[in-house]
């Protein structure tokens, strides 16, 4: 008898340590795979954040596309990653639950049984061996059903517990995702929510210039025409604010081909309104906007805007290196248009056209807004 006591933690111990052994030596390292996970994982989070931040340059300048396409490799480059790792956390784990669920708790009841065996050996060879044969039978059933119970109830409660808190999270999830539909369908539709805007005697101050359907919403009225002859026209076009402020309540004005216009005036004044309206950034809620295709026009934000990429992307942004050369442009003409803006220099200080960086650092204030105006010059050269 007590050499089946030691036996049993003999026989445990053998088992946890060669199943140990095994599965450290299968294992994958999770370890950088879920650090790579967790870079890649950073790094979309840090292109959506640029997105985020730059959204009316990137506006501007119709660069949708080239910031789409960073996000969908991005995208794709962590689905890989994470892929990756359920691929081999897959098999790994059905080993580890083979080896614990059956390995381990065959020898388990090995253990236990060895004593009940031993038992009722030991009853057979004395007196009343029938009825010790019936009482080892019946404490094996006890001991058998009393494991399948409390297995199966543990099982149970392991899976309300954890089905409660997935469900939790499924909520918190779903209700984002539900709001950002929501807010979807309203931009699709022109519904936007802004906080009404009154006056002393709590009057809507836009509500003369900027009508209201029954729900709330305002009405865009205005008209946006193509022009012909490439002059831009705006006909009593009120400059309105998403928020449905009033900037200017009426402004006329034409510039003709070939006719350079400077607007001057203080901050708030509605310069930089004038180009979202032009751009097609903020709607027309009355009059009539005559302005050439959006093709043939292009725009230089207030804020320098420096994608992601190498020195050539900079210049050519929003167009690619495919669509550069479709246009029959090379890097030598590229270099003539950063000798107009005198940052012909760069492209030696920084190592040649395909060394990326974070441009936006490296570039110095005024080195970004030459950049601009670099596009500028590259989008009229072709």
């Amino acid at each position: 008898m007590g050499a089946n006591v030691v036996q049993g933690p003999l026989l445990a111990c053998a088992v946890i340590t060669v199943t140990g052994h095994i599965l450290k030596a299968v294992s994958p390292h999770f370890g950088q795979l879920v650090s790579e996970e967790a870079n890649r994982k950073g790094y979309l989070r840090a292109i959506h954040s640029r997105v985020i931040a730059n959204a009316e340059e990137i506006a501007f300048y119709n660069g949708q596309k080239v910031e789409l396409n960073h996000l969908r490799r991005a995208y794709k480059s962590l689905v890989f990653q994470m892929n990756k790792i359920f691929r081999q956390r897959l098999w790994y784990v059905m080993l580890e639950q083979f080896l614990m669920k059956y390995v381990w708790s065959g020898t388990g009841l090995v253990m236990v049984s060895l004593p009940i065996l031993t038992g009722a050996r030991q009853a057979g060879t004395g007196h009343g061996s029938s009825s010790s044969s019936d009482s080892v039978s019946q404490r094996t059933q006890y001991f058998t059903t009393a494991k399948n119970l409390l297995v199966s109830g543990g099982d149970a409660v392991e899976r309300l517990m954890s089905s409660y808190k997935e469900i939790v999270e499924l909520a918190g999830y779903t209700a984002r995702v539900a709001e950002m539909l929501q807010v979807f369908e309203e931009v699709s539709r022109g519904e936007y929510q802004r906080t009404a805007v009154t006056n002393s005697k709590g009057v809507h101050t836009q509500s003369c210039l900027v009508q209201f359907n029954s729900e709330g919403q305002p009405l865009i009225k205005g008209r946006i025409l193509e022009s012909k002859d490439g002059s831009i026209r705006l006909e009593e076009v009120p400059i309105v604010t998403p928020n449905c402020d009033i900037v200017v309540s009426s402004l006329s004005i034409a510039v003709e081909p070939g006719t350079h216009l400077l607007i001057t005036g203080p901050n708030g004044c509605g310069k930089s309104s004038l180009l979202r309206i032009l751009s097609g950034l903020w709607p027309i809620y009355a009059g009539k906007l005559i302005r050439p295709a959006v093709c043939s026009m292009f725009y230089i934000p207030q804020r320098p805007y420096m994608t992601l990429g190498n020195l050539r992307d900079q210049v050519i942004y929003p167009d690619t290196v495919q669509e550069m050369a479709a246009k029959g442009i090379a890097d030598t003409d590229l270099e003539n248009i950063l000798a107009v803006v005198r940052l012909r220099h760069i492209v030696t200080r920084e190592g040649g056209w395909d060394v990326e960086a974070d441009w936006k650092d490296v570039l110095s204030g005024g080195e970004k807004q030459r950049m601009g105006m670099a596009r500028l010059f590259y989008h009229k050269y072709v």
